[in-house]
């Protein structure tokens, strides 16, 4: 398998001044690296937005029992204690 590979993407006169703004905006030294750093960018957003929700779900779990043992322990927590001590 070869490792680089070649590859040619025509872009909009639009996209493609952007592309060239952003390179030097960033020092980048090709567009190529443009390119490759808006993917890289856009794969890790989207890995932690992933990460994100599934701590969300876990956190609510997590709360949802907590709550209900709360709860059930709530009326334990004076037992055997008299109000006269």
């Amino acid at each position: 398998m070869k490792q680089n590979t070649k590859s040619s993407i025509t872009l909009p006169h639009e996209e493609l001044l952007l592309v060239n703004s952003l390179k030097k905006r960033l020092g980048a030294k090709t567009k190529v690296e443009v390119i490759r750093r808006g993917l890289y960018l856009l794969r890790d957003t989207t890995e932690r937005e992933a990460l994100r929700r599934a701590y969300a779900r876990a956190a609510q779990q997590v709360r949802d029992v907590t709550r209900t043992e709360l709860e059930e322990l709530d009326g334990l927590s004076s037992e055997g204690l008299d109000a006269d001590e």
